[in-house]
């Protein structure tokens, strides 16, 4: 998902605007994860944690920050380093916008998080595409072969089936191949550009003051996770990205 946001934001323009004055930014539910105690750090150090657990993740943080985004407040959000497995003290300021691309593994799991969301995408990519990347990503950071795959069909795997892929019926627009669907992705470009000219059609307008869930409409064609994308009164959210 965090390479379809990434495409987002390239076609957008934005990624080489000043970040206090961008319109559209990306916000990541990786950086909500727990912090964890010493005996689940030592697990986490030998790949014998959970993270793609929805318990994994900080929820109550996770919706007070959406909550704030879309009013339109300047927000602190948690700086997670990987490799470590910490929170680190450092936070990252995030500042308001018109468009926020809020992407996750599980941000469609919880009601109260789900329902904020005015348009869900769901990123669907083949299993293979999935788990290639996810081995090329864990070995830059500094993690063995035998332990990424073992984690993969330990928690990963059995997670995706269990509470990610379920979520998918909860989206309004489902992407198939990821950032190689282009036809999908500058759809989406075009609806954020409209979005920011002011030229929503009826439609959504309506599930943006709202008055209902918006059109769900499916892209022409297997799965990584959601992608959401939201109005608010400052902002729209969507999601994407796996860390562990």
């Amino acid at each position: 998902q965090s390479t379809v946001c990434e495409k987002i934001m390239e076609l957008l323009g934005q990624n080489e605007v000043e970040q206090r004055q961008r319109k559209v930014l990306i916000l990541s539910q990786d950086s909500f994860y727990k912090v964890l105690t010493a005996e689940q750090q030592a697990k986490a150090l030998k790949g014998q944690y959970n993270f793609d657990h929805p318990d994994a993740f900080d929820n109550d943080l996770m919706h007070s920050t959406l909550k704030n985004i879309v009013e339109g407040k300047t927000v602190e959000v948690p700086t997670y380093d990987f490799v470590t497995h910490s929170r680190l003290a450092e936070t990252t300021v995030v500042y308001p916008a018109d468009v926020v691309l809020f992407e996750g593994i599980l941000v469609f799991y919880n009601q109260e998080i789900r329902d904020m969301f005015h348009l869900r995408l769901f990123v669907d990519t083949d299993s293979d595409v999935r788990l290639s990347r996810r081995v090329l990503r864990d070995m830059k950071r500094g993690r063995d072969l035998e332990q990424i795959l073992t984690q993969y069909t330990t928690f990963v795997k059995p997670a995706f089936e269990e509470f990610c892929l379920p979520t998918k019926k909860y989206a309004d627009v489902i992407i198939p191949r990821g950032v190689d669907n282009m036809v999908a992705i500058n759809l989406i470009v075009q609806h954020i550009q409209d979005i920011l000219n002011g030229d929503i059609c009826k439609w959504q307008r309506g599930a943006l003051n709202g008055h209902g869930r918006t059109y769900k409409r499916p892209f022409p064609e297997q799965a990584e996770g959601g992608a959401v994308l939201a109005a608010g009164k400052r902002s729209h959210l969507e999601s994407s990205s796996r860390p562990h």
